[in-house]
């Protein structure tokens, strides 16, 4: 299968999941695996929105201090941050200091708020039926009408950083649609 390389222990995996024991790790224990919850999604949509125009490793290593710099990711808490707080980012040497993105990420906070029927159920609402895995790398789309439809409606919610592209990088990281390579072994358990 084109894309999926044999790890250290001789486990056929998608080719990404090779690059660092980050990648790895994640790929075999977060990747693709159904994810719920408005606090966890908010991390994660916070996370997306930061990796933008950086690699996923970047943040991954970064993640432990996102998560302290960002209260966890708790929703009421970063909704509630002003501007000494993002003085305070824009500070933290464990982050990525863009203040576009730290302003969007507690602005996406106040948006997830207001979301009546919860962020989780809104987010899982665009996830597609599901599909035969891809075959190769090839095969995965870097955007499709469902993370379209998702990113319009988070942007006319007032949530920003959250485009297509964002929206279904999202989508294959929490199993709203499985994007492991046919042959992966992750493949085989869902």
């Amino acid at each position: 299968m084109d894309g999926v390389l044999l790890g250290p222990d001789g486990r056929g995996r998608c080719g990404w999941a090779s690059g660092a024991p980050e990648y790895l790790a994640y790929h075999d224990e977060e990747w693709g695996t159904a994810l719920h919850g408005d606090g966890a999604l908010f991390e994660r949509l916070s996370l997306e929105a930061f990796q933008a125009g950086l690699s996923w490793l970047t943040i991954l290593r970064k993640r432990p201090a996102f998560r302290a710099a960002f209260d966890d990711f708790r929703l009421g808490a970063v909704a509630a941050y002003g501007e000494d707080d993002v003085r305070r980012l824009l500070a933290d040497p464990g982050i990525v200091r863009n203040r576009a993105k730290i302003e969007a990420t507690i602005a996406n906070a106040r948006a997830a708020e207001k979301v009546t029927e919860g962020l989780s159920t809104l987010l899982w609402s665009f996830a597609p039926a599901p599909r035969a895995r891809p075959r190769s790398v090839a095969e995965v789309p870097a955007s499709t009408a469902e993370s379209a439809a998702m990113a319009k409606e988070l942007k006319r919610r007032g949530f920003r950083f959250v485009g297509p592209t964002t929206a279904y990088a999202l989508m294959q990281a929490t199993g709203m649609v499985d994007d492991h390579i046919a042959g992966c072994w992750r493949a085989a358990l869902s």
